[in-house]
């Protein structure tokens, strides 16, 4: 009896693995002989993913992320353009209105002054979201290129650094605020900035430093190194775009703290001063006053937990997102 043909005008013949065969139709078994990865397997002839890639495609997946963005993208529209939702004067008071609770157009109240605590505390975003971010940048640069430069250079750069560190490590930051702030007469926010990026970079130099020595001692690292690349090429194209990722992260926590750090400034009456705008002089402002107007101290203290806490959650999103060994 004559053995079936393996292949036919419409079909094929295929192992089934345990020493047998089965009928194919035509296209099956195209299917089959197709490169697995192929164009749409992500395999040669699609594009590999990188780290950011992944990290995008798992922060869009993420609802704690997109709930963070939203509060925070809320804040930065509402410091920018606080006339958007509120079209009074956060300096305008009314010393008959004092402790007056909710009204028509004023749903917050007011305060010990008469001042509308709605409106105060949609202008005190601008100062709060200005210093943090400011802040976070100063921080994140100065570290970066300290402690990135350490961990590669290495040596006596590398000493003399985590020295340096280690005695601003010492400094109570609050202690350190008192002191150094106490004799700033500035009502701008900028002498508030200077003083964290003076106490905050030495952490993100630390992370910087030891992620940069992580990466220099890669194989791509050493084979670029070997094809001759300069260290200058060697630090801003190989090392610094592997090494930013726990800089990013730990950078997008600390804002929330920068945030509340400056409101406990200004409320201990050292960071900012009237008559600038802040939740910190807000709650400073509303303490005495806690048990006849509860009202001026609750909304611009749940406005400071609010975005502090939108911050710290994106932080850890992007932790989690950026870090493989979470995955």
């Amino acid at each position: 009896m004559p053995e079936p043909s393996s292949q036919g005008p419409r079909g094929a013949v295929a192992g089934t693995g345990m020493g047998g065969t089965m009928d194919l139709a035509a296209g099956e078994a195209a299917t089959l002989e197709r490169v697995p990865g192929g164009p749409a397997g992500g395999g040669p002839g699609s594009r590999p993913r990188s780290l950011w890639s992944d990290a995008w495609r798992d922060l869009r997946r993420n609802p704690v992320f997109l709930l963070s963005a939203l509060v925070i993208l809320f804040l930065v529209l509402i410091s920018v353009w606080p006339s958007a939702i509120t079209s009074g004067n956060p300096l305008d008071c009314d010393l008959a209105k004092a402790q007056d609770g909710s009204s028509p157009g004023h749903p917050f109240g007011f305060d010990g002054q008469g001042c509308d605590v709605y409106t105060r505390t949609v202008y005190g975003a601008r100062t709060s979201v200005t210093v943090g971010v400011c802040a976070t940048l100063g921080v994140a640069l100065l570290g970066s290129v300290l402690g990135g430069l350490a961990g590669f250079y290495g040596g006596a750069w590398d000493a003399l650094l985590s020295r340096i560190t280690d005695v601003f490590f010492a400094i109570p930051v609050v202690l350190g605020g008192l002191v150094l702030l106490s004799v700033v007469t500035s009502n701008t926010v900028w002498p508030v900035v200077g003083f964290m990026v003076l106490l905050g970079w030495p952490q993100i130099s630390r992370i910087a430093r030891g992620s940069v020595i992580t990466a220099r001692q890669n194989d791509y690292v050493q084979a670029a190194r070997a094809l001759g690349a300069s260290p200058a090429r060697l630090l801003l194209r190989h090392i610094a775009p592997n090494a930013v990722a726990p800089v990013i992260v730990v950078a997008t926590i600390a804002l929330g703290t920068y945030i509340s750090l400056e409101a406990t400034l200004s409320y201990l009456g050292v960071g900012l001063k009237p008559p600038s705008v802040s939740w910190g002089i807000d709650i400073s402002a509303a303490s005495p006053y806690i048990r006849n107007a509860p009202h001026a101290l609750l909304w611009p203290s749940g406005a400071l937990a609010i975005t502090v806490l939108a911050f710290i959650m994106l932080g850890d999103a992007v932790r989690d997102a950026l870090d493989p060994k979470l995955r």
